[in-house]
């Protein structure tokens, strides 16, 4: 196949000796992320994830057939790789070239633009986060960290509240960025709270991007992250339909407090922010106290 000056747009592929040989610091797994990132995935990633801790060669055998053909060109720039039978030309040469330790310059080319599989993505940004958190920022690079006075919110109970959903346990030091201000890097912190249904409900609804984890984003803790975009949730799944009217007016002023700050700690940081509740009755009554919030029912149990 023959690249046309007026088709897709190409990104040419280099894998070079320097591509294969990481630090010693990074671990095989990494360096096989970053390196497949830069090719098309029709499964998003999921087998390179799977396989990514296995020798390059083996991942690629594994892999292969989840790679889009379509997409990729292989030359066999060194003759390396040539085989006898035609028809074995188009697995055998790409497979052979793709597999290679070292693989020449135009070896490999991509059309179109390369969008990294969600499922890669996902396990980079956690290991980026991982070098991110505090303690180990702090030391190794020198980062700033913000601490901040562990503060459990208490507030006198209008009504017996769902378990976890009264008091917030300490949060971790929130870290800062070049200009001292609360990073906009997702870090992921344990669920706040042991309120089982609403946790539950944070991990698969939106769906969570780290299960069994709330995430700081500007210094403000959100239940969730989205999977595969940037949208930040806050989780409601207390019945507010059966609460009498004062106590609905009470919950209504409080929770547009948190939400309005939650809100715009996520817009400062170039994030879209969701409120999932569990009835029609909590929505309605939200948005007809702010029509600008963003709402959408969980249905979520209790």
């Amino acid at each position: 196949m023959r690249l046309q000056t007026c088709g897709a747009a190409l990104l040419l592929i280099v894998f070079s000796a320097c591509a294969t040989t990481e630090p010693r610091t990074r671990s095989t797994r990494v360096a096989n992320l970053r390196r497949a990132a830069a090719l098309p995935w029709r499964d998003g990633g999921r087998c390179v994830v799977r396989e990514a801790s296995r020798p390059w060669a083996v991942l690629v055998e594994r892999c292969y057939p989840a790679l889009d053909h379509d997409r990729v060109e292989f030359h066999d720039t060194t003759g390396r790789c040539t085989v006898a039978s035609a028809d074995a030309a188009t697995v055998g040469l790409g497979f052979c070239v793709l597999a290679a330790p070292e693989v020449a310059l135009g070896a490999v080319i991509v059309l179109g633009l390369v969008v990294v599989g969600v499922a890669i993505k996902e396990e980079l940004d956690a290991y980026e986060l991982r070098h991110l958190y505090p303690e180990e920022a702090g030391t190794s690079r020198g980062t700033k960290v913000a601490s901040r006075d562990a503060v459990a919110d208490r507030e006198p109970k209008l009504e017996p509240e769902p378990a976890g959903q009264g008091r917030r346990p300490p949060v971790p030091p929130v870290p800062l960025d070049r200009t001292g201000r609360a990073s906009c890097e997702p870090v992921p912190v344990p669920h706040a709270g042991e309120d089982r249904w609403h946790n539950e409900c944070a991990d698969k609804y939106p769906p969570n991007r780290y299960p069994g984890m709330d995430v700081l984003v500007g210094g403000v803790s959100f239940d969730a992250l989205q999977v595969g975009v940037r949208v930040l949730w806050e989780i409601k799944t207390h019945q507010f339909d059966t609460y009498n009217s004062y106590i609905k007016k009470k919950e209504l002023a409080k929770e547009l407090l948190q939400l309005d700050k939650e809100r715009s700690a996520a817009l400062a940081c170039g994030y879209r922010f969701v409120i999932g509740v569990s009835t029609q009755a909590h929505k309605d009554a939200l948005l007809e106290a702010d029509s600008s919030l963003d709402v959408v029912v969980t249905g979520c149990p209790r």
